[in-house]
């Protein structure tokens, strides 16, 4: 527990006395164990702190188990715990569609305490499945370089930690966790990732796997955080209705092809709906150019090439 206290407290130096911070758990050990340091540590630093606990409903009983994390986390000294009963509509998967509403759900407990900062309870076992995940995806280095400690008003203290780890603090304050048979059950790509994945890859590859997948991901983040920083210095400098093609090819295809999703976006596609194969299309337009017609992508953006110019329009009204 030392060393989770010790990340815990490194993270609430962040955080002003007086203010609140939500933590969120599902009492599995990571989330326990984080919300029983966070009880300690906050209360030195006068930082209160609220749990908050999402209620899927998505297995029979789920709300009686919300109710023990609730019981708890009392008992640990966080005295204020909110249960958030969600209904989760399957638009893009199970996991993706209830990540999504319990985001909203614990953001939603956020802003009405005015809370400072969400704590999560992911470890490095997370980060590396994150990794890995992206890389069966064919993800970008954005997406590989996975979860960052602080993140917005989001802060996940206990990245550097394993599950091991999170099992043993709980074990030695005497808090008995909940597992979740979500977690392994194997119609979810994650889950098969941590039970069958990374423990044949610690096998035939040898031990320190799902560390050397976290250092990845941090070095990654570093790449995709300066890539980032140049495209949106390129892209001040542009209209993203009209972009001379000549602005574009200049560019390293990673940084264009980051200014080009930041167009479309202005434009009013929705967040996270522009794939890599939508960039593609329009990559050829600046760098390919043999006559193509118009692309059309999510949100009704359109984009052609006219006179020299990456032509984007939103939807019409």
């Amino acid at each position: 527990m030392v060393a989770i206290r010790s990340a815990v407290r490194l993270q609430l130096e962040k955080i002003e006395p007086g203010e609140k911070v939500i933590v969120a758990c599902s009492v599995g050990a990571d989330s326990l164990a984080l919300s029983y340091a966070l009880a300690i540590e906050a209360k030195k630093r006068a930082i209160q702190v609220i749990g908050v606990t999402v209620d899927h409903q998505l297995q029979p009983g789920s709300g009686e188990q919300a109710e023990r994390v609730a019981g708890q986390l009392s008992q640990m000294g966080i005295s204020l715990c909110e249960i958030a009963k969600v209904e989760v509509a399957l638009t893009d998967g199970m996991e993706a569609s209830a990540r999504r509403v319990r985001h909203a759900a614990i953001n939603t407990v956020r802003e009405k305490h005015g809370a400072a900062k969400i704590f999560l309870g992911h470890t490095r076992d997370d980060q590396a499945e994150s990794v890995l995940l992206g890389l069966v995806r064919g993800s970008g280095t954005r997406s590989l370089s996975a979860m960052a400690v602080e993140s917005g008003k989001y802060l996940r203290p206990l990245l550097g930690i394993t599950r091991i780890q999170t099992l043993g603090a709980c074990k030695e304050v005497g808090l008995v966790p909940w597992h979740d048979p979500h977690n392994d059950d194997p119609q979810f790509l994650r889950s098969r990732i941590r039970t069958q994945v990374l423990p044949i890859l610690e096998e035939k590859i040898g031990p320190g796997i799902a560390a050397a997948l976290a250092r990845s991901a941090g070095l990654l983040r570093d790449d995709a955080d300066a890539l980032d920083e140049w495209a949106m210095s390129e892209f001040e400098k542009i209209d993203p209705r009209s972009i001379e093609i000549s602005q574009l090819t200049y560019l390293p295809r990673a940084v264009r092809s980051r200014m080009i999703r930041a167009a479309i976006y202005s434009l009013g596609a929705p967040q996270g709906s522009i794939s890599a194969e939508h960039v593609s299309s329009i990559e050829a337009l600046v760098t390919s150019w043999s006559g193509q017609g118009v692309v059309s992508l999510p949100g009704g953006v359109k984009v052609e090439r006219l006179s020299g110019r990456l032509s984007l329009s939103p939807k019409e009204d």
